[in-house]
């Protein structure tokens, strides 16, 4: 028999369920090793919501791409039959929906063994994954900095190696920001992609999805090529595609017409990801590709208070909604400081003023149409920053405004809300660490609807500058 924690520390997520299929691993041996694995880092790393071990133990894994393979389902509005739903909040108690997401459905039709759920911001609504609920989820690769947010537990358990991939949801940077501080993949498909349903429709105004993170470029594409496609009666759709992601990861990228974005006001770009995008920008240009600098036809202040009166409306519902749910409004006491401002500050805008915040979206997505005529791929830093100490983006002070929450958020992470709101796919590649061992994402965007072009290019980023054994400090690898 194979030693199956060596096959763990070296394979995917496609290549470990082939070793099952040939019958030389067993799905209840590489289920137990992935226990172990969680076991051994959790302590130090935080990152489990619950324990779903015993009922993973009796499960029977569909006949799929990825049967016999433990994932992690995110803790954030995506319900697991067997396990409760908190969204990172002592508000939701103990509840348990009893039911699965329609995307959750799709994963264990491709035969993942769900073996816990991850931790989340409350709400979702933060960069980085600390809650009252749970505590501050820590980076493998130094467990003093924050693994990011709000898929910060998703991403946390796959840099240490836990698991080759896991379930992860993005409003506004959530699958990207943390694969970016911990030096993954994240891909965020586009607007209509990916099922909501049936809990969500369209997830703040349109922003939200839901896809996966991921060590390897082709377990994310056979991952959306498994899960994709609207649910009934979504009010979204994405356009077809000429191929399968898989396929896409397969086929030579042509050369591609890079839109190259370094900084943008009023918040710059740090020297370490200044160099981390200009990294990543090389890179392209010896794979064949045209890199041309310029900026994003965008107001960022604008931009995010306008996205603000959009969260924080959906929040006030949200709370309003569960309170009736449970039988007990929701007190303010029951939620965070930055989930208090937020209703306080945004969410009792009046109607026009949300209609106009929306309407701006609409606009703006077809101000980035109109922009990429000219471009296939804009590439800009994930972050402005690299990952910062756990503690420097919780909000504690109950006295601070909207508008120093969108300057503690986005000047750290003032690119990647932008494909939020256009509906554009984009994904965080792990091409650059910092001298202190810090990895910092390159972030494309691709024309709406074109994930085929950005798994392409992320499969040559792959080939040129490979990093699945690129292991933070704090792995499970034996």
């Amino acid at each position: 028999m194979k030693d199956i924690h060596n096959l763990v520390d070296t394979h995917d997520g496609i290549g470990l369920a082939e070793f099952i299929k040939k019958g030389e691993i067993k799905s209840t041996e590489l289920l137990e090793c992935c226990i172990e694995r969680a076991e051994k880092v959790n302590p130090e790393i935080n990152a489990i919501a619950e324990k779903l071990y015993d009922s993973a133990r009796k499960a029977t894994p569909s006949d799929g791409l990825f049967s016999g393979v433990p994932t992690f389902v995110k803790d954030l509005f995506a319900p697991v039959a067997e396990a409760r739903m908190t969204n990172g909040s002592h508000a939701l108690g103990d509840a348990r929906p009893g039911m699965d997401d329609n995307l959750v459905s799709r994963l264990r039709k491709t035969g993942c063994t769900f073996i816990g759920t991850s931790t989340a911001p409350e709400f979702g609504a933060s960069y980085t994954t600390e809650s009252t609920r749970f505590g501050p989820t820590r980076n493998p690769w130094n467990t003093d900095y924050s693994c990011g947010g709000s898929s910060g537990g998703s991403a946390a358990l796959v840099a240490a190696r836990v698991v080759p991939f896991t379930h992860a949801n993005d409003g506004g940077g959530s699958i990207r920001v943390p694969s970016s501080c911990c030096g993954l993949f994240g891909m965020k498909p586009s607007r209509g992609r990916m099922p909501n349903g049936p809990l969500v429709g369209e997830g703040w105004g349109g922003f939200g999805t839901a896809h996966a993170i991921s060590l390897s470029v082709r377990d994310s594409a056979a991952l959306m090529d498994l899960t994709a496609g609207m649910d009934l009666g979504a009010p979204y759709a994405s356009p077809g595609q000429s191929m399968s992601f898989l396929d896409a990861t397969k086929t030579p990228v042509r050369p591609l017409r890079i839109a190259l974005v370094e900084s943008m006001d009023p918040w710059p770009s740090s020297p370490e990801s200044l160099a981390a995008v200009r990294h990543a920008a090389k890179l392209c240009e010896s794979l064949g590709h045209k890199v041309t600098q310029t900026v994003l036809p965008v107001d960022l202040y604008q931009f995010f208070d306008q996205c603000f009166d959009i969260i924080g409306t959906n929040t006030k519902n949200y709370v309003e909604l569960l309170g009736q749910m449970r039988g007990t409004p929701v007190s303010l006491e029951e939620l965070q400081v930055h989930t208090r401002i937020m209703i306080r500050e945004k969410g009792d805008i009046g109607a026009i003023q949300y209609v106009r915040a929306i309407e701006s979206m609409h606009a703006l997505g077809r101000t980035f149409a109109n922009y990429m005529t000219d471009y296939d791929v804009i590439l800009t830093p994930t972050l402005a920053k690299p990952s910062v100490l756990i503690g420097t983006l919780d909000v504690m002070d109950e006295s601070k405004s909207a508008d120093d929450m969108i300057q503690n958020y986005h000047s750290y992470s003032p690119y990647t809300c932008l494909f939020n709101a256009t509906g554009q796919p984009a994904m965080s590649v792990p091409l650059y660490w910092t001298e202190h061992g810090l990895p910092i994402g390159a972030h494309f965007a691709g024309r709406f609807g074109d994930e085929e072009t950005l798994f392409s290019l992320a499969a040559q980023l792959e080939a040129a500058q490979p990093w699945f054994n690129n292991r933070p400090k704090l792995n499970a690898c034996l």
